[in-house]
């Protein structure tokens, strides 16, 4: 039937033998998304058959004690695990104790892994940014960072520019710069990948996708959730350092970059840095007008009672630590020169919903009645969580006699589309790391921009005396944030 997708078999792909020592082996990270992504890539027969996974940590247990603990934690969220499955997965997994404080497990670790030469090595660092460059240190003494070896870096990297150029350099003492993956998840997703197909692969879109055509650009990481057991960690970092200096930033770069020469790793990462560098500073006293930090109040997600942020375990009672934040930014180049990119982050908003949303201008001479609305009509919604899915609305004809405009639109639902499994995000970068494929990761000049961007507003709210503007648990945010779009006439997309 014409346009029904055809199904495909699920490919099977070549992986090289490889060892991958899990750093926090215990932690919240691996148990959630290291060791089920694992799973999925095993289960799929994506993994070379001799592959082992040594999850590390501080504690002594052994690896029936480990594998016991994973029966607990992991397999009862895992979907579509037939038993046979999970036994041959757990036949790869070990556990050995390594605490950066002990040279001698170290020396034990690299005993095991050096003993049965695997083509691969990756060490992933699942744990808080301070351990990050002791272990490097034992991995260096002991030889764990042979040209086979790459090291995956969790974000935060650091606390500002200062510290994260210290863990850089301290790394770079140990490793080469093609050794270093530098992991941002969003960058793994399908439909971020389909952002370059969309723009770069399609006539379509390239002639609109500029200043001329687009009117603003609107790009939304809401979560329902708290800072559950985080409390401690969230206190010390906020919503600008844990989601805009990498999230936000990297998903503004791929919408904006110019169209890379190739699908080279350099190639595309050289067209990010043209836009970091072209992002316009916001300076001290512009903070308060292009700028918005909040902090979640009491309130009601999903039906269900939920506390203040400084009700929180593990939060100050007069934290002013930032939960939501919204940003006007602009990038002074030829391209994007006057188009608005208004970005938004925060916990404890009314939906989990992460999306781009590119919004065209109105066409110059309106032949039709037009809606009434202050929103564009022509708008490309491109669906990150919870479901991936890409939506151009766009405006037609109402039946009847009378010539009555109506919105309608195009949609692209990858699951329904292709009848094909989808690797998670996760999955598709670890499996990158073992390729030795750095194109989706986060390249350090990268890093060291974004940084540049974000200190100037960082200053400012820690010198600032005014404190973060309340919100209600469940809802979109302050009102502040609606009045950052209201002054130049636009509006967030749900409230269009």
């Amino acid at each position: 039937m014409p346009g029904r997708p055809i199904p495909r078999k699920e490919p099977r792909v070549s992986l090289p033998d490889f060892d991958m020592v899990l750093f926090g082996g215990t932690g919240d990270l691996a148990r959630r998304k290291l060791l089920p992504a694992l799973f999925d890539a095993h289960r799929t027969g994506c993994l070379h058959p001799s592959s082992r996974i040594l999850a590390t940590g501080s504690h002594p247990h052994t690896t029936e004690q480990y594998k016991a603990m994973l029966e607990e934690s992991v397999r009862p969220g895992l979907e579509h695990a037939p038993p046979e499955a999970w036994t041959s997965f757990m036949d790869r997994i070990g556990y050995v104790q390594a605490d950066a404080r002990q040279p001698a497990h170290f020396d034990a670790l690299a005993e095991q892994v050096l003993a049965r030469k695997p083509e691969v090595v990756v060490c992933y660092l699942a744990t808080a940014p301070h351990i990050f460059v002791p272990i490097c240190e034992q991995l260096g003494r002991t030889g764990l960072n042979a040209p086979n070896v790459r090291v995956v870096l969790e974000k935060p990297l650091g606390h500002d520019l200062d510290s994260s150029e210290a863990i850089n350099n301290a790394v770079s003492r140990y490793f080469g710069e093609e050794q270093i993956y530098r992991i941002d998840h969003y960058l793994g997703k399908e439909s971020v990948q389909n952002l370059m197909a969309i723009r770069f692969a399609n006539a379509l879109f390239e002639p609109l996708w500029r200043r001329e055509w687009v009117q603003d650009v609107q790009i939304t990481i809401a979560e329902e959730l708290g800072v559950e057991t985080r409390g401690d960690f969230y206190d010390r970092t906020g919503a600008l350092r844990d989601m805009v200096q990498n999230h936000l930033v990297q998903l503004l770069c791929m919408v904006a970059m110019e169209p890379p020469a190739s699908l080279s790793e350099d190639a595309i990462r050289d067209e990010k840095i043209k836009i970091l560098k072209a992002l316009k500073p916001i300076l001290p006293q512009d903070v308060a007008e292009k700028t918005v930090r909040g902090q979640y109040r009491a309130g009601a997600v999903g039906g269900k009672p939920v506390v203040s942020y400084v009700d929180e375990q593990g939060i100050a009672a007069d934290s002013t630590t930032e939960t939501f934040v919204a940003i006007k930014a602009e990038i002074a180049n030829w391209r994007w020169e006057g188009v608005p990119f208004y970005l938004r982050t925060g916990k404890r908003m009314q939906s989990r919903v992460a999306e781009i949303v590119v919004h065209f201008r109105d066409v110059p001479h309106a032949i039709f009645p037009r809606p009434l609305t202050l929103s564009p009509q022509n708008r490309l919604v491109i669906r990150l969580q919870p479901e991936e899915s890409i939506r151009l609305y766009f405006l037609v004809k109402q039946p009847g006699d009378t010539v009555e405009l109506t919105p309608t639109s195009l949609d692209l639902d990858f699951a329904n589309s292709f009848k094909m499994r989808r690797a998670g995000a996760y999955e598709r970068l670890l499996l990158d790391v073992i390729r030795g494929k750095l194109g989706l990761f986060v390249r350090r000049d990268e890093q060291v921009q974004a940084w540049r961007w974000v200190e100037p507003i960082l200053d400012t709210w820690d010198q600032s005396t005014v404190p973060p503007k309340p919100y209600t648990a469940g809802t979109w945010g302050p009102a502040a944030s609606s009045a950052l779009m209201s002054r130049d006439g636009a509006l967030w997309h749900e409230e269009a």
